[in-house]
């Protein structure tokens, strides 16, 4: 059996540069890990793992 398959990829690190100002979750508007100057739709870790589990395939 190909274990790769079954394994759970690991979350993409923050950027490097992680001081303040950091970026405004675009749901809930509290202040995520990102900074600012992050490209895209940021997402806070509640909202990123509700966000999961709305989409996360059943079964």
């Amino acid at each position: 059996m190909d274990d790769e398959y079954c394994e759970t990829p690991s979350p993409a690190p923050a950027p490097a540069d992680t001081g303040p100002p950091y970026a405004e979750c675009v749901l809930c508007r509290k202040p995520t890990e990102y900074p600012e100057s992050t490209k895209g739709s940021t997402l806070c870790p509640v909202c990123a793992w509700q966000q999961a589990e709305r989409y996360a395939c059943p079964g």
